[in-house]
């Protein structure tokens, strides 16, 4: 493989941080549109907490989307977050359309929390003992993405 920025990684490292990295950009760019979706569609009583908590976490998956875009990139590898490829490679599961009782928002919001953080630990543990400078980025999104479901378990009574 031909790369435009050659990588310090050995060949068999590179291959296993690509592929931790390139997951985890799909399903990053994909739970911050997932968050959106129920953004724009929430009511209920809680609404206004809800509908603000869901831009903290689209905050959160757009930051380190970059973060781990940018990671790949410093490797040599090409990260692809076209809409088709998110579609197909994302480990959240499709979000229903229409309006979204409150209720119902909170429990999508932390099943999607729930996939790409069970996906994050696994990839983590994967990149460790190749390269602990991806392992760093893993811990630290986990960590934001863990408090970010814990919060909606919380303060939403899930």
């Amino acid at each position: 493989m031909t790369y435009a920025v050659k990588s310090t990684l050995p060949e068999e490292d590179l291959k296993t941080v690509g592929e931790a990295l390139q997951g985890t950009l799909l399903d990053l760019i994909d739970l911050s549109l997932v968050a959106k979706q129920i953004h724009w569609n929430v009511v209920g009583p809680r609404f206004r907490s809800v509908h603000l908590q869901l831009d903290e976490v689209v905050d959160t998956a757009r930051s380190y989307s970059d973060t781990v875009a940018e990671r790949a990139s410093a490797l040599g590898i090409s990260p692809d977050g076209r809409a088709s490829t998110v579609a197909n490679g994302s480990a959240i599961s499709t979000v229903k359309d229409g309006w979204q009782p409150d209720t119902d928002a909170v429990r999508t919001m932390v099943e999607a929390l729930e996939s790409v953080i069970t996906k994050a630990r696994e990839r983590m543990k994967a990149v460790g003992p190749v390269d602990p400078v991806t392992e760093d980025v893993f811990i630290q999104l986990t960590g934001d993405l863990e408090k970010e479901h814990w919060m909606f378990q919380a303060e939403n009574g899930r």
